[in-house]
């Protein structure tokens, strides 16, 4: 099989399971890659209508990749579980998990969940991350 290159073991050690979350992962990070190349292909590009349709394609891809990490994420209970507590939030990224492992830094967002900072801020006249 052509896309066994990535396999890391025996082929024929692998679940069935295992083989597909390797090929949706694969191809996630094509539809990546995709992205990045036409990103860059709308900076270069001096032509308005060329932009439109690289641009379009590059809209494509990201569809692609949100459907097959979707198709992930039904699949994985961790990384459901990870997606539904990091995305769509507005406080900190790394604030969100010092505070998830008590040593501070920011609000999880939730209403001070293992948040140590008492959300008082900083002392030196900010707000706290």
């Amino acid at each position: 099989m052509a896309n066994s290159v990535g396999y890391h073991e025996s082929e024929d050690k692998l679940r069935p399971e295992t083989q597909d979350h390797h090929r949706a992962l694969t191809s996630m990070q094509e539809e990546l890659e995709a992205v990045d190349w036409y990103d860059q292909r709308v900076d270069a590009a001096n032509d308005r209508e060329l932009k439109e349709i690289l641009a379009h394609n590059r809209d494509e891809e990201i569809e692609h990749f949100t459907m097959l990490l979707e198709w992930f994420r039904r699949r994985n209970p961790k990384m459901s579980t990870e997606l539904k507590d990091r995305l769509f939030t507005s406080s900190s990224i790394v604030g969100q998990e010092q505070a998830e492992k008590g040593e501070g830094g920011g609000s999880a967002g939730g209403g001070g969940t293992g948040d140590s900072s008492l959300g008082i801020g900083s002392l030196k006249g900010g707000q706290a991350l």
